[in-house]
């Protein structure tokens, strides 16, 4: 039977996600066989695990921190926003349906025995579970059937670290309401308080520490600084979408679509120091970058129509009319085609022209693609020519159907965990799109696609790319020194072994 420590938060981005990875590391390192586990997570930013199924991005991280591969069981509820009032519900990494945020208030205590069989699994099988919440368990309206926050502390009896984020102003009145807000049996849940993404000399902030202290007889357990980590983002909160920062030889503008998923797509991009990876959501962003990324999207037809309505689609036409690079990845790669329908209102229904830039059209289906696969460029077109011959791994994670038109020949070739061979992708020129997240995680690739878009603009300098999987761990060792650095562990271990 394993033993269990939660991260809680005071509000969404307050940092629970990464302080979860960190405290995976730590007891990683210190020889324990550790899981991370979150019941129930909102996010558009998911992944595929080598099984075929659908779970967070947040806990992938979480499970690579510790050095196992991850499973749906830690994560077992996945709530994909649809539209501002709905999301699609995934039950053990499989869709079961679209819902309204009233119907799922209702519906999710059906959901209790699903989660308790996911933790069971890996209660049996780790010595550490580290548990994050969602929000804050001050969501006092969401009390009831509350299976995330305190009602999941208690159901897995595991003692509660709140963590809140002093960077947005307003840390102690935050700790300090939100544990009041609490009933008195979860207040005594929480054995101690976490300081997060702190700027600035520590002593400053003694007095205020030792108030909060008394006021709430919590204990502050550390004050975690600032930590200059790079690992994958949960969702759209995500700091990388609002960067500016230096300017590299090659810009990259990524359009950032309202219903924007699994934007992880391009980190192993950003890293690299000739590039400069750009969100840009208003048309006059846009500018004359190198590339133009329309990556994937929750509702692929809504954000057409944004595209359309908003005059982005314009100026992208107007920018591939002159010769420029485009890529469409998934639901961007949809976009690109001539057609998109809906004929099972699976998004809503109904039929939209495509930008016209692919002869292909999609087709939503109510069957979900959920597989990893392995794969490599058997044809290059335009200045991406030399891309022909360059492996890469990644996963399929869509619900439409795309299909080529006048002879059109697929630029990938794939072979999924199960071995089956299958072609994907498709070249017109500078414009190619594929339904392949994580194509450029591999050091290859990523290097390869930048070296064609150095030697397009008459530069030929090699360019050096490490595997997204090798930097990862790089910055798990590294997360994993700044929180040791800033927590007390002696007693967070006393705290976990029910010491204290």
């Amino acid at each position: 039977m394993a033993k269990a420590i939660m991260i809680q938060g005071t509000a969404s981005n307050a940092g629970k996600s990464l302080l979860c990875a960190g405290l995976c590391r730590i007891f990683a390192q210190d020889g324990y066989k550790v899981a991370p586990f979150k019941s129930q997570n909102m996010a558009l930013n998911s992944a595929i695990t080598a099984d075929g199924f659908e779970m967070g991005r947040a806990q992938v991280v979480q499970a690579q921190a510790a050095g196992i591969e991850p499973s749906v069981d830690m994560n077992p509820i996945l709530l994909k926003p649809t539209s501002n009032v709905g999301s699609q519900v995934i039950v053990c990494g499989v869709p079961r349906a679209t819902m309204g945020a009233a119907d799922y208030y209702r519906y999710k205590k059906e959901l209790l025995p699903d989660i308790m069989a996911a933790y069971r699994r890996l209660d049996e099988a780790y010595d550490i579970i580290v548990i994050e919440g969602a929000g804050s368990p001050a969501e006092i309206n969401l009390k009831a059937d509350d299976f995330v926050n305190m009602g999941m502390a208690k159901l897995a009896d595991a003692p509660v670290l709140l963590a809140g984020d002093i960077d947005r102003g307003g840390v102690f009145a935050s700790l300090y309401g939100t544990v009041k807000l609490l009933d008195p049996e979860e207040q005594d849940q929480i054995k101690g308080l976490l300081i997060n993404k702190f700027r600035g000399d520590v002593e400053i902030l003694r007095p205020g520490l030792k108030q909060l202290e008394d006021l709430t007889g919590k204990p502050v357990l550390g004050v975690i600084p600032m930590l200059d980590v790079d690992v994958d983002d949960e969702d759209s909160l995500s700091t990388r979408l609002e960067r500016g920062g230096k300017v590299g030889l090659i810009d990259i503008a990524v359009v950032r679509l309202p219903r924007l998923s699994n934007f992880t797509d391009f980190n192993p991009l950003e890293r690299m120091e000739q590039v400069t990876v750009r969100y840009v959501r208003d048309p006059r962003e846009l500018g004359n970058p190198d590339l133009v990324i329309l990556p994937g999207t929750k509702n692929t037809m809504d954000d057409l129509r944004w595209l359309r309505e908003s005059g982005m689609e314009a100026n992208i036409l107007k920018y591939a009319e002159r010769g420029g690079a485009v890529i469409g990845i998934c639901g961007g790669y949809q976009m690109l085609g001539r057609e998109v329908s809906d004929p099972d209102h699976v998004e809503g229904g109904g039929t939209l022209r495509g930008m016209g830039l692919l002869p292909q059209h999609t087709v939503f289906l109510g069957e979900k693609t959920r597989t990893q696969v392995t794969g490599t460029f058997t044809a290059g077109q335009g200045i991406f020519r030399d891309m022909k011959g360059i492996s890469f791994t990644g996963y399929e994670i869509h619900m439409g159907e795309t299909t080529l038109e006048n002879a059109a020949s697929p630029i990938l070739t794939l072979e999924d965990q199960n071995g089956v061979r299958k072609a994907d992708g498709l070249a017109d020129g500078n414009i190619w799109g594929c339904y392949i997240h994580g194509i450029f995680d591999k050091g290859e690739s990523a290097a390869a696609l930048i070296n064609c878009l150095l030697k397009a603009k008459g530069l030929t300098a090699e360019t050096a790319a490490i595997d997204w999987a090798d930097y990862a761990q790089q910055q798990y060792d590294k997360l994993a020194e700044g929180l040791r650095s800033a927590l007390d562990m002696d007693r967070i271990y006393r705290i976990l072994n029910k010491e204290e």
